[in-house]
């Protein structure tokens, strides 16, 4: 009876210690092998959400200042059609969920040319003059710059975003808030941003030419309209 009672004894000993020796190999064999799928999932999750940067080209967009005439003197109330040739900035954006995204313009008031056809050549020469020493005065007000504050909108499809971006307006010396309802394309490692806004003139304190001979004769709003193209960074 005893050598039974020590043979059972034994045996459950050694039963034991194989199910402890086979789970101590599971749980190594689980520690160490990798887990692609976790990881794998955990970084695409981070790219998708990652912001993009874009370089803005002031060589392949456009930015036009509209200022509507204001009076029918010399030159009948034509409107102007006023360009900035000279501007640079940044834009972000988050694709699926838009957000962080960010806008940044910073123009050279010095660079705001006439374009309308309706002016001969020697009629734009006077009014940039009077744009440079009258109404921009960009010795001592050189940079127009846009800054954004809040972005929100929607996702129209793969490519295409319906934004209003919210941002301070710097002009002439005084900074606005402003929205701008934007529309954006993104494209490879292109983006482009079309749309427009206004601004009442007396907010940023801007003049309009009032001696008798002055081309620049404008109304109260300007209307801004954009164009604009950005390369990924």
């Amino acid at each position: 009876m005893k050598f039974l009672k020590l043979a059972f004894v034994l045996l459950a000993i050694v039963l034991i210690m194989s199910l402890a020796a086979v789970s101590a190999g599971y749980f190594r064999l689980n520690s160490a092998s990798p887990k692609p799928a976790v990881t794998n999932a955990a970084h695409s999750t981070e790219n998708s959400f990652a912001a993009q940067r874009f370089r803005l080209d002031s060589s392949k967009s456009k930015f036009i200042a509209h200022a509507m005439a204001g009076g029918l003197l010399w030159f009948k109330g034509h409107d102007h059609l006023v360009a900035v040739r000279e501007f640079s900035g940044e834009a972000q954006l988050t694709p699926d969920q838009i957000n962080p995204a960010s806008l940044e313009i910073i123009a050279k008031s010095a660079s705001m040319v006439e374009t309308s056809s309706v002016f001969t050549d020697q009629q734009k020469q006077i009014i940039d003059k009077e744009l440079r020493e009258i109404v921009l005065q960009p010795a001592q007000y050189p940079d127009i710059v846009f800054r954004s504050t809040q972005v929100s909108g929607k996702k129209l499809n793969a490519d295409q975003y319906d934004l209003n971006i919210t941002g301070d307006l710097t002009l002439h010396g005084v900074t606005r808030p402003v929205t701008i309802p934007t529309k954006i394309t993104v494209t490879g490692n292109d983006l482009r941003a079309i749309g427009e806004f206004s601004i009442d003139r007396s907010d940023f304190k801007v003049k309009a030419t009032s001696a008798v001979h002055g081309l620049v004769r404008v109304r109260e709003k300007i209307k801004f309209t954009f164009d604009i193209v950005g390369h990924r960074t």
